[in-house]
């Protein structure tokens, strides 16, 4: 498939930062894969699997090129030398033990957040992926698939849109292909979105009813634990026919969080606004007296469960803050360390 910059979602906050355009036609792509060590790059008309250069492999994680971003390719065409600055980054702290911001899908306009109208929705997690894409500096738009498998989709619609002020929710039915009209009409010709949520909540579907071909294989929620299936296995960046970019994202376990403490206000507005109004500006919304926030769970004004999970964020974040600091604080010594011995070394050479 021919492709131009143009349809790879080319627009002048990226064209801006370089100083040749002509010079650097040839040698400007997008990030389209990453496996392991190799990334497919996708430049004018061309397809380039390309390493990174010695200073990009030295970055941090989150520093690294990743599916969506724009980059500079040597002469050579083999290797990436520069990755433009990005006009959004959606990220997530490493799962398990890994104490490192990784860098999930870049240059993202919209993230479609996809749940099912099933077992399988959960607002706590909606408002986690709302929070992550609050900090990513895209717009997020719930979507609720398996509509004609449920016979109350307007409760699930009511519970999406409680998750956060004038959140947009689209309802997607996969008997009827003229549900995915509210969806299309998110998607113009440079606009690159992404798809995040769950194993088995219909993503791969989603995927494959835009593109209008069978991208990748679809899965389900298996019935005995109503766990998703992973059919994604790794993020990849695809051009729709109709236009626009759309990254699919695997389902991810473990969603965590780090350096979110700006974007709670956006997605928890409700109880910033309320905590405004309790006696102590320190107030922890628990058992003091004064509390607006307690009171309005009193007076079922606010959802219990939301106040949980907001508290449980700020913990989370908190939690994750600290070590994050604490990681950087113990590179930086080991890198003062390093520096030292080779001064010494050096010294004991002139000798």
């Amino acid at each position: 498939m021919s492709h131009s910059l143009h349809d790879l979602g080319l627009v002048p906050f990226f064209t801006q930062q370089l100083a040749d355009i002509d010079l650097m036609q040839e040698r400007l792509g997008r990030v389209s894969a990453v496996q392991r060590s190799k990334m497919t790059v996708l430049c004018e008309s061309t397809e380039h699997v390309v390493e990174l250069s010695s200073i990009l492999l030295q970055a941090t994680a989150v520093e690294r090129p990743t599916v969506g971003d724009w980059v500079v390719l040597d002469t050579s065409l083999s290797k990436i030398e520069q990755v433009l600055e990005r006009k959004s980054l959606f990220k997530r702290l490493g799962a398990g033990n890994h104490q490192e911001i990784q860098a999930i899908a870049a240059n993202i306009d919209i993230l479609f957040i996809v749940t099912s109208c099933n077992e399988e929705f959960k607002e706590s997690r909606l408002e986690r992926y709302l929070a992550l894409c609050a900090e990513a500096g895209a717009m997020p738009v719930i979507v609720l698939t398996k509509a004609d498998l449920s016979d109350d989709v307007d409760s699930y619609v009511r519970r999406a849109r409680s998750t956060q002020a004038g959140i947009a929710v689209e309802i997607t039915n996969t008997l009827d292909p003229a549900t995915l009209d509210g969806i299309r009409s998110w998607i113009g010709k440079t606009t690159t979105v992404a798809l995040v949520g769950s194993s088995g909540v219909g993503k791969s579907t989603l995927l494959n009813s835009l593109a209008g071909e069978s991208l990748t294989a679809t899965g389900g929620i298996r019935e005995q634990d109503k766990k998703g299936r992973h059919t994604t296995t790794h993020r990849e960046l695809h051009i729709l026919p109709t236009g626009g970019l759309l990254i699919d994202v695997p389902g991810m376990r473990e969603l965590k969080v780090a350096d979110i403490e700006g974007s709670l206000g956006t997605v928890f507005d409700d109880i910033e606004t309320l905590a405004r109004q309790c006696q102590f500006s320190d107030c922890q919304h628990d058992t003091e007296p004064g509390c607006a926030v307690q009171q309005a769970v009193e007076d079922n004004r606010l959802d219990g469960r939301r106040l949980l999970n907001y508290k449980k964020l700020l913990r989370e974040n908190a939690v994750a803050n600290a070590s994050l600091a604490e990681k950087r604080a113990q590179d930086r010594g080991f890198a003062k360390v390093v520096k030292q011995g080779k001064k010494i070394k050096q010294m004991k050479g002139e000798h």
